[in-house]
């Protein structure tokens, strides 16, 4: 570990760290760009042969940006996406970000760090950063948008600037150091570790986008919303916001243990994936979704007395014609991600005959970040880690995720030598309750 490193880890000052050089080059997990053939017509492309850990150039700081001395980490499906080149390899994402101008160059690079989350201390500022000073323990937003761009002003995320950090941009949070745009920079929740920290604004903001706020499902008291994938990383949180916002979460999860567990969290209904009957059924035959709309309606009829009104949907192909089927008229199919399959099938008649809205969703803009972060440094949210990961074995962090034997979110240590550290308000901690935190972790 280098000096600087090693001030930040310590709690070191403002002034102590700006006497530490930073270094030229870092330990980083990346995919490299001679290895995107390398799976070929494999049938199962294992993450584990393509994210690599190693160092990596330092890059030069924009104005606009802070150089963060990494804590920790977490495992997002578009590290996934990055590490097996699908569906699109992420070296082209970089080479076109590249064309438009002196700083962004730097990221069409022959290696792609990745990640979209990151809890650590800014260790250097650029010139232009104004809110923000060396020492703040902060989050990164897993969203970076274009300030100059007028759309921004209204809502980031319609921005044709805005881009997923770490994935469609170089220089990501799985590694020692990551640059960050001060338009991405939320303040660390104190009584937080840093492992438990960086595992919240990817997933917790975009749950809460596609849930909460305006640009979303605006869910309201009573409303009963179904959850695809209940017990991942979005299904959490998802299921957290619905109980504080006094609406009635209905589960979905693939496995026993995994709805023991969405049950001990409070979801009020849970119901495993294999009493709908799709099994691994990829949602293309309209009968077997009709079919398995029906069972499903029929069971969270059977438990709330009513249809759903919103429907959380991330997984894609698999589920989407059975949430477009089962959501109640005039309900709400909200979407951000097709883990499974981005081309979907559904019969459009039960849109548009039963004045069903489907709304696309992505990420969130800082002010929702900075809006779901207030629930979860309120104790009100739960950071959702089940297991962490070291920096160097983070293939098998991403495969936990690749393979979905996973629950909750996967963090991965960067810096940060061992768990439990960072926690900066220990009373409020304890007032939040040491055994409310936490509540996945397998430990």
């Amino acid at each position: 570990m280098d000096s600087l490193a090693q001030a930040a880890l310590n709690g070191a000052s403002s002034d102590e760290l700006l006497r530490h050089p930073v270094p030229t080059e870092y330990l980083a997990a990346h995919t490299r760009i001679e290895d995107i053939g390398m799976f070929g017509g494999a049938e199962d492309k294992d993450v584990r042969k393509s994210l690599r850990v190693g160092r990596v150039p330092m890059p030069e700081l924009a104005p606009d940006e802070v150089l963060v001395a990494v804590m920790a980490s977490s495992i997002n499906y578009n590290t996934v996406w990055s590490g097996t080149f699908e569906p699109v390899p992420t070296f082209s994402f970089l080479k076109q970000y590249g064309k438009r101008g002196y700083w962004e160059r730097r990221h069409d690079q022959p290696y792609h760090v990745l990640g979209s989350d990151a809890a650590g201390v800014i260790v250097r500022v650029g010139v232009g950063v104004r809110r923000w000073q060396v020492g703040d323990h902060v989050l990164a937003s897993p969203i970076q948008v274009d300030d100059q761009e007028a759309v921004t002003h209204h809502d980031g995320m319609l921005g044709e600037g805005q881009k997923a950090w770490g994935y469609e941009t170089n220089f990501g949070g799985l590694a020692h150091y990551a640059v960050v745009r001060a338009s991405q920079l939320i303040p660390k929740p104190a009584h937080l570790t840093w492992e438990e920290a960086a595992s919240t604004p990817a997933c917790a903001g975009t749950a809460y986008r596609m849930l909460v706020s305006d640009r979303g499902a605006r869910m309201k008291q009573g409303d009963v919303v179904l959850i695809w994938g209940a017990a991942g990383g979005l299904g959490v949180y998802a299921v957290q916001l619905v109980k504080q916002g006094g609406g009635i979460p209905v589960g979905v999860v693939g496995s026993a243990e995994k709805a023991r567990k969405l049950r001990a969290l409070g979801c009020d209904v849970v119901i495993d994936r294999s009493e709908i009957g799709i099994g691994d059924d990829d949602g293309s035959d309209p009968a077997t979704v009709i079919e398995a709309g029906k069972r499903l309606g029929r069971i969270i009829r059977r438990e709330t007395g009513e249809d759903p009104h919103i429907v959380f949907e991330y997984v894609g192909r698999a589920t989407f014609g059975i949430s477009m089927f089962v959501v109640r008229r005039g309900g709400v199919v909200v979407t951000c991600g097709s883990s499974t399959g981005y081309q979907h099938q559904y019969d459009n008649r039960y849109l548009w005959m039963k004045l069903k809205r489907l709304i696309g969703s992505h990420a969130a803009n800082l002010q929702e970040q900075w809006e779901s972060n207030r629930l979860i440094d309120m104790g009100r949210i739960m950071p959702m880690l089940s297991c962490a990961y070291p920096l160097e074995d983070i293939g098998e962090a991403g495969r936990l995720v690749q393979t979905n034997a996973h629950t909750g979110k996967v963090g991965v240590l960067c810096l940060a030598p061992e768990r439990g550290l960072g926690v900066t308000d220990p009373d409020k901690r304890a007032r939040i309750g040491e055994d409310r935190i936490n509540p996945l972790w397998n430990g």
